[in-house]
C-alpha cells in the first residue's frame, strides 16, 4: 500500500479520525479542525488513501537547538481497513514529505503550540506498536491529568485566596478586549508558543494589578479550549508567586468549561502534579510515549 496522497481536510478526515481514535472520538472533529488551523509560519500536510480508509497529519518543527524537526501529528486508519499496511504506509509518506522540508528526525511527540496529543497515549497500543516496528526510539514519557467538573477544592482555601488577592489590590477577571495585551505578556514572561495558545484559546482568564503600584500590571493568566476541551496553558509572573493566583485562575477556568457542558477536563503535558492534585483533586491518568528516529 504506496498510493498516499495529499488531501484537504473535510468531513471524511474528522470521521476517520473519530472511527479510529476511540479514546478521543468525541472531540475528534473539533481536534481535526484544530490541527488544520495551526500558526500561519507552520508547514504541515495532510496525506491520504484515495478512498480516505486512513490519514496522517504530519508538520515540520524545531527542537530547543533550532534543528529542524518532523512530527506525525495525528494517524487514523478505519477499524474496517485496519490489518493491510494501512498505517505503515501513511507514516512512510509523511517521513518522505518530512524529508523533503529538510527534517532530520521524524517524531511522534506534540509540535506545540497546536498539537494533537504529547505522544502516543499508552492506551492506541497498536499505534505505539507501529511506531517501534519502524524503529522509533522511546525517549520520554509525559502524562496529562483528569479534574472532574464541576470541579470539587476547599473553600475554605478559596475565599481565604480570593482575599488575599483583593488585599493585595489583584483584580482577576476574563479577557475581553484585553487578549492582545495578555498574549503579549505571556510573549514576555514564557514564549511565543504559549502566546499563540493564549490569544486561540476559548476562555482566557487574567489576574492584574490595580492602584498605585505599576498600575495595571499583569501578574497571571490561565487558558482551556486551545487545545480543544482541554485545560492550559497557565503561568504566574514571579511576582505574584505565594498569592494563590494560579488556584483562583485554575477553578475560574474550569468553572467556564463545566459550564460549557463538560463533565470532566485534560489538564495537558502537566509538570506539577501536587498543584492539580491540591487545588481541583486531579488525577494523573492518560500517559503518553514520545518516539523519535533519524531520518536517513
Amino acid at each position: 500500500m504506496t498510493d498516499i496522497v495529499p488531501v484537504a481536510v473535510d468531513d471524511r478526515v474528522a470521521d476517520v479520525a473519530a472511527a479510529a481514535l476511540w479514546a478521543d472520538a468525541a472531540d475528534a472533529p473539533l481536534l481535526v479542525r484544530r490541527l488544520a488551523a495551526p500558526p500561519p509560519e507552520r508547514e504541515w500536510t495532510v496525506l491520504s488513501t484515495p478512498g480516505r480508509e486512513g490519514v496522517v497529519f504530519a508538520s515540520i518543527g524545531a527542537d530547543g537547538a533550532g534543528h529542524v524537526t518532523g512530527h506525525v501529528d495525528l494517524v487514523a486508519v478505519d477499524p474496517a481497513a485496519q490489518g493491510r499496511g494501512i498505517g505503515r504506509a501513511l507514516v512512510g509518506a509523511a517521513e518522505e514529505w518530512m524529508r523533503a522540508h529538510g527534517a532530520a528526525e521524524s517524531r511522534f511527540a506534540g509540535n506545540p503550540p497546536c498539537y494533537a496529543w504529547p505522544g502516543i497515549d499508552v492506551r492506541y497500543t497498536p499505534a505505539a506498536c507501529l511506531a517501534e516496528r519502524l524503529g522509533y526510539e522511546r525517549y520520554r514519557v509525559a502524562w496529562n491529568m483528569t479534574a472532574v467538573l464541576p470541579a470539587r477544592y476547599d473553600e475554605a482555601e478559596h475565599e481565604a485566596d480570593l482575599a488575599r488577592l483583593a488585599a493585595a489590590g489583584v483584580t482577576v477577571a476574563a479577557a475581553a478586549a484585553d487578549r492582545a495585551r495578555i498574549a503579549d505578556f505571556v510573549r514576555e514572561q514564557w514564549n511565543d508558543k504559549w502566546a499563540w495558545e493564549a490569544e486561540q484559546a476559548t476562555g482566557l482568564h487574567y489576574a492584574f494589578r490595580d492602584g498605585a503600584f505599576r498600575d495595571g500590571e499583569i501578574l497571571g493568566f490561565a487558558a482551556w479550549g486551545a487545545r480543544p476541551l482541554w485545560f492550559g496553558p497557565m503561568g504566574t509572573a514571579e511576582a505574584a508567586r505565594g498569592l494563590g493566583v494560579g488556584r483562583v485562575l485554575l477553578r475560574r477556568c474550569l468553572a467556564e468549561q463545566a459550564a460549557a457542558g463538560q463533565t470532566s477536563t485534560q489538564i495537558g503535558w502537566v509538570g506539577p502534579l501536587r498543584f492539580y492534585s491540591r487545588a481541583v483533586g486531579a488525577r494523573a491518568e492518560r500517559v503518553f510515549w514520545l518516539y523519535r528516529r533519524p531520518l536517513g
